[in-house]
């Protein structure tokens, strides 16, 4: 009796994503892509991990699934030798997530 919108509007309104700030660096031009990510449908909530310095050189960012993790899956992001972390929470399975990452990255 008291609710203002009915269920099924619910259902169908789309929120976006939440972009987690718990580290103080990133990899040049990460933030932008992983803003994007979280605009995306069935991205829940996207956190930056741990940097790291890789032997190999990847010239230009490259956002990779790694693993799955409780709820979601676990990318690496490689830009020059920097490495990063990054977890993201979703409802998407990995092929969709792949789609999904390609599409951030384009915009």
């Amino acid at each position: 009796m008291g609710k203002s919108t009915p269920d099924h509007q619910k259902a169908n309104t789309h929120k976006d994503g939440r972009l987690v700030w718990n580290h103080s660096t990133h990899i040049p031009g990460l933030i932008p892509i992983l803003e994007r990510l979280c605009q995306q449908h069935g991205i829940q909530t996207v956190t930056p991990g741990v940097i790291a310095r890789a032997k190999g050189h990847a010239p230009k960012m490259q956002l990779r699934v790694s693993v799955p993790i409780l709820g979601g899956y676990k990318i690496i992001a490689r830009h020059g030798k920097t490495v990063q972390e990054v977890f993201i929470l979703t409802t998407l399975d990995q092929d969709k997530l792949v789609e999904t990452i390609a599409i951030a990255m384009k915009l």
